[in-house]
């Protein structure tokens, strides 16, 4: 996808959002947990496209930048990674993703990484294997992945690193919690979060940034107000249901 029409899409949605700032705002205010995956919803199903395409445009932009620069199989493999990606993203559009989905395309990846002919090969998988777990980030976010219901033992079923990344680390912390806990009930600015946490500038940013990249809030467009996920809100309710359970 060219990244002037991707730019185009962005412009054209940031300025219907802001034209529909004050009529959300009010809808937000008063927001309980149905409300607020009817956001998430309505943000999946109106921009997927939009996802789709920042993603594909992205991982053209990252993986031209960031492969084997010297490497005389570079451009037939660089073909086959976009082919991957497309056919991976595409799937962000999906009302439900399963986790076998999701684990076929990892075992396809380890696939193509056993014909790699180099050892430097490697460089340029894991940074095709970044791009696609962004993808599934995203898909986790968006509240559509569905894990397997087959019975595992728990180490099988999760990754230590991906709970910690992706859950644990983004809630512990005194200020992310604060900020995630001031979202349930109304929206805030970026100024609003400041005087409640403390925090200024490039501070903020930081713990901000945090929890947008793991999907627990999301900013509804440049410069405007922020909003807790339906990610964000099952985690912070899971945590209360869990202290409540061990101090009861």
């Amino acid at each position: 996808m060219a990244g002037t029409s991707s730019a185009s899409q962005l412009n054209e949605i940031k300025t219907e959002i802001n034209g529909l700032r004050n009529e959300l705002k009010r809808f937000i205010e008063n927001a309980n947990t149905q409300n607020i995956q009817a956001v998430v919803s309505d943000l999946k199903n109106n921009y997927a496209n939009l996802f789709v395409n920042h993603h594909v445009d992205t991982a053209h932009t990252e993986l031209s930048k960031n492969m084997v620069p010297d490497c005389k199989m570079q451009e037939s493999c660089f073909s086959v990674f976009m082919e991957f990606l497309q056919a991976s993203a595409k799937h962000i559009k999906d009302e439900r993703v399963s986790e076998d989905l999701v684990v076929s395309f990892r075992e396809q990846l380890k696939g193509m990484r056993k014909k790699g002919p180099y050892e430097r090969c490697d460089t340029c998988f894991q940074e095709v294997s970044r791009l696609f777990e962004k993808q599934v980030d995203l898909i986790k976010s968006l509240g559509t992945y569905e894990r397997s219901n087959k019975e595992n033992p728990i180490s099988a079923v999760i990754s230590d690193d991906d709970l910690v990344r992706n859950i644990l680390e983004p809630v512990a912390n005194v200020q992310r919690f604060q900020i995630l806990k001031s979202l349930t009930g109304q929206t805030r600015t970026f100024s609003e979060l400041s005087q409640m946490t403390g925090l200024r500038g490039g501070n903020l940013l930081f713990h901000i940034k945090k929890l947008t990249d793991t999907g627990m809030i999301l900013q509804r467009h440049e410069r405007g107000d922020y909003i807790i996920t339906d990610k964000g809100w099952k985690t912070l309710n899971r945590i209360i249901d869990l202290y409540s359970t061990l101090n009861s």
